[in-house]
């Protein structure tokens, strides 16, 4: 574990989330996951961190495995059908971390969540956090639309939450 990641860490407080996402973009995001999650039988979960803290940093766990963690812990592998899609934020690292279930991730390969990311990662980086993580909710949406539609009158189940989480 190398210092400059501890420091990075220690500086890199909660209150940059809040700027970064306050109140009403957080709303905004979670209109937007409910509005997506209408028009297929996907889940979708937003979290973004500030900076680790804790066993995470001093374990030096990568951004990856922190996600892995997240997605296990807010159980977003229990879904019906395995479809579920965490988009995860560590904002001290400027990381983006796509995390999705077995049942979404046989239909789409890892170059697609990659780019996705990207696209993501080039809008932040303009300040365009907001329009980075819409984008990328109306992209998860319409891959889960193709491949998990809903049937003709069935209505959707909301099987997970559709506020985002702030660590």
């Amino acid at each position: 574990m190398g210092i400059g990641r501890i420091a990075r860490h220690l500086i890199e407080h909660r209150w940059r989330v809040r700027r970064v996402f306050p109140s009403k973009v957080l709303a905004n995001i979670e209109a937007a996951i409910r509005t997506g999650e209408t028009t297929h039988a996907g889940q979708v979960r937003f979290v973004v961190e500030g900076a680790l803290d804790g066993a995470p940093l001093l374990h030096n766990q990568p951004a990856r495995a922190r996600a892995l963690d997240i997605f296990s812990h807010l159980r977003i592998w229990d879904t019906a059908h395995n479809n579920g899609v965490l988009i995860y934020l560590l904002l001290a690292e400027h990381a983006i971390e796509i995390v999705a279930d077995r049942g979404i991730d046989a239909h789409v390969d890892d170059a697609e969540w990659a780019a996705m990311a990207q696209r993501m990662s080039a809008a932040f980086r303009e300040g365009r956090f907001e329009d980075g993580l819409t984008q990328a909710l109306e992209e998860i949406s319409a891959l889960l639309v193709e491949h998990f539609p809903l049937a003709e009158g069935e209505v959707d189940v909301n099987e997970l939450p559709d506020e985002p989480v702030v660590l």
